[in-house]
């Protein structure tokens, strides 16, 4: 057996890969961490933190299996601050005689791997990472020929490959999708069980984050830090959500109040994006638990979130990797305008903005409706370059990885890629975020009001999109009811929208 370094990114803590069941003392595992991961993007200061915690803590546990690991902090005075040059050093130092990684998920990660063992003169074998249920390839085989990219028949393709709620080759209720019911707005007074909350001490790892100057955005509790860092951690967040938030989870998913921020949403998506727990394991311990309880978990609570993991989950990483590098270019509407400066602090008087960037600040976190509905549909009727809005996104959130968040915000939120992945652009006018939310009964602005002295901004901001991007959208048959009311008013209506929406625009950041 040659003596071989193996690479783990901060992404790949896996401890069921078949890398780790065996110890030989021949092999090393490296893992790292860097200022070119920490500095690519102006990170939320907990995704940073949660990111060295859950490596250190994949670290020792390595370690106690009796695993040889290297690991580099951020502070240590012989950390290079690249995977190139500290891998480079490693081989010099220790004269391994091979190199292995896992294939990352991230374009870029891909491209400097590529270029690192490029240079090597030793021996290299790459594996993969043992955790998605397609191959990068395989969406692109799937649709080949096609001219569309419709992610339920992607999903149904998964459901039937991996016998998921299947009853031979039809789903075992008859019915594939059940998303028509699951989009009901939080009765009032109604409050789900507080959210499971862990309480580990990151204040070390804040304080050398800090030392470092790198810059961050958001806030953290050092000595009370919430999300879960290690496997024990993640199934316990995971437990948590199947017995108490599963009997619920589908028909609220949707669902924003001033009150809670997590509601019946999982949180699991950061241990599933570090790889601590397996989209499999999730999967079957969820269909595990609605066997044990069909009384209480309704089936299209299920669904909805095997959707979300086997359909969502899978199909973003699959579009990804076929349309990389290009996709993270695109910009349909040729939107070039600055994100306001609002979305980094949440001082703006546009109540569903405020709740949504402010819940986000405080906890690196927000559920699909407000990334898609809140802050991406405003974005996008500001005309908001889709460059900034990526930055933003892959900034802020705690499970935001490269291959995810792009492809949700590019694609789904801004409708930058033309329609690959959305048939239609995600906006609305106030009507459907106060269909959904709490959020307009409490706001400086007027819901109802669509001009005006305190008129709300999405409102005249949506026929304005419509408007300026008729030559783009008008044959599109998802969006032909709103040109035919847009069409049926008279001049003077849409001039005096129009006006609203540039005042709007030329005043953004005062909203």
């Amino acid at each position: 057996m040659p003596k071989t370094l193996r690479l783990i990114l901060g992404d790949q803590l896996n401890m069921q890969h078949s890398w780790f069941t065996t110890v030989d003392s021949n092999i090393t595992y490296v893992m790292m961490e860097i200022r070119s991961e920490t500095d690519y993007a102006t990170h939320h200061i907990q995704k940073v933190t949660g990111f060295f915690a859950a490596m250190r803590a994949f670290a020792d546990e390595l370690t106690r299996l009796k695993h040889h690991v290297i690991y580099i902090k951020l502070t240590d005075s012989f950390n290079k601050q690249s995977f190139e040059e500290n891998v480079l050093q490693l081989i010099k130092e220790n004269e391994y005689d091979h190199f292995e990684y896992q294939l990352p998920d991230e374009y870029r990660l891909d491209k400097l791997l590529q270029g690192l063992t490029s240079k090597l003169v030793i021996s290299l074998k790459t594996y993969d990472t043992e955790h998605f249920f397609s191959t990068r390839n395989e969406l692109a085989g799937f649709f080949e020929g096609k001219k569309t990219y419709v992610m339920e028949n992607f999903y149904r393709y998964m459901r039937k490959k991996h016998n998921i709620l299947m009853d031979g080759e039809k789903p075992v209720t008859g019915q594939w999708n059940y998303d028509s019911d699951n989009r009901k707005k939080l009765p009032s007074g109604h409050l789900p069980t507080p959210p499971r909350i862990f309480n580990n001490n990151v204040q070390h790892i804040v304080d050398e984050i800090r030392s470092a100057n790198i810059k961050t955005i958001g806030t953290i509790n050092e000595n009370s830090y919430s999300w879960p860092i290690d496997r024990e951690q993640s199934l316990t967040l995971l437990k948590f959500f199947l017995q108490e938030c599963l009997p619920l989870f589908g028909t609220y998913q949707d669902a924003m109040t001033t009150d809670e921020w997590s509601l019946y949403h999982s949180r699991i998506s950061f241990s599933l994006n570090t790889k601590i727990i397996s989209p499999a394991e999730v999967i079957e311990a969820a269909i595990s638990e609605w066997n044990k309880r069909p009384n209480e978990i309704q089936y299209n609570q299920l669904e909805g979130f095997v959707r979300q993991i086997i359909g969502w989950r899978e199909y973003m990483r699959g579009i990804y990797w076929h349309k990389m590098p290009g996709f993270a270019t695109l910009n349909y509407f040729e939107h070039n305008s600055p994100l306001p400066e609002w979305y980094w602090t949440g001082d703006t008087k546009m109540n569903c903005l405020k709740q949504s960037i402010k819940q986000s600040l405080t906890h690196a976190y927000a559920h699909h409706i407000q990334r898609l509905m809140v802050t991406g549909n405003f974005a996008l009727l500001a005309g908001v370059d889709p460059d900034e809005v990526d930055a933003w996104y892959l900034g802020i959130y705690i499970d935001a990885i490269d291959w995810v968040e792009i492809t949700n915000t590019r694609g789904m939120s801004q409708y930058a890629d033309g329609g690959i992945i959305g048939t239609k652009p995600y906006i609305s006018s106030a009507a459907y975020i106060d269909k959904m939310s709490n959020y307009c009964g409490t706001c400086y602005y007027n819901k109802a009001k669509k001009t005006g002295d305190r008129s709300c901004p999405f409102n005249s901001l949506y026929w304005n999109f419509y408007n300026k991007h008729e030559t783009r959208l008008a044959n599109n048959p998802r969006v032909q009811m709103m040109y035919n009311v847009w069409n049926k008013m008279t001049p003077e209506q849409k001039a005096e929208l129009l006006l609203q929406a540039d005042h709007y625009l030329q005043n953004i950041n005062e909203l």
